[in-house]
């Protein structure tokens, strides 16, 4: 399956999200930066409220695209234990990359909401989305963040991701909207036309319009 873009993704994901349509307690819950793209399609067509939780991958040493854990914005902490002991990454370089990761996303949360708080989520039928999901790894931290807000219903929403990955989230969720998963997994970015880089000032727009 092939995307034209962000919005056209979101578009169709928010089709198989039909059933979440202005429910009171549903929230569309995006992470930064392309997932927000994303995301303000589907809150749009659901007419759902629209916000970030800021998650960053904690990257492998010299290879920062492949994800060695996950920190929130919350400081909760996920680690691929797997990767870390294979490769026998150490606690040194862990703990300087959380102390980096967490850094920006303090930056990001000031950026994006401008000193507003996050949404309180107790309660609610949070609808995570991203662009696409490839070893898993900030989506699970978010998932593992969102378990300790007391969120009532947790559903995963992207439209692309590894099988491997979307198999491990279908377990931690209570839903989840997958529109494509193919077995020859690449790049996220090889499953849409137009991927181009998403700008902070393009997400603080986003979610600046839910908010009128």
């Amino acid at each position: 399956m092939l995307f034209r873009d962000r919005r056209d993704a979101g578009e169709r994901l928010a089709s198989r999200l039909a059933r979440y349509r202005e429910r009171k307690d549903a929230l569309v819950l995006a992470l930064p930066r392309g997932g927000v793209v994303t995301g303000h399609a589907v809150a749009r067509i659901l007419n759902c409220p629209l916000d970030v939780l800021i998650v960053r991958k904690l990257g492998f040493p010299g290879r920062t695209e492949l994800a060695v854990g996950a920190v929130s914005e919350t400081g909760l902490v996920w680690l691929n234990k797997d990767i870390i002991d294979a490769y026998g990454i150490s606690e040194e370089y862990i703990q300087g990359e959380i102390s980096r990761q967490m850094e920006e996303t303090r930056r990001r949360a000031s950026v994006y909401r401008e000193g507003r708080a996050m949404t309180s989520l107790a309660g609610k039928a949070v609808i995570l989305v991203d662009d696409g999901v490839a070893t898993g790894a900030t989506m699970k931290a978010t998932i593992s963040t969102l378990r300790n807000e007391r969120v009532a219903r947790l559903v995963a929403a992207f439209p692309v991701a590894s099988v491997e990955a979307r198999e491990e989230i279908r377990n931690m969720v209570d839903d989840l909207v997958c529109l494509s998963a193919p077995f020859d997994f690449m790049a996220v970015g090889n499953y849409y036309q137009d991927f181009r880089q998403v700008s902070d000032e393009e997400v603080v727009f986003l979610l600046k319009a839910e908010q009128v």
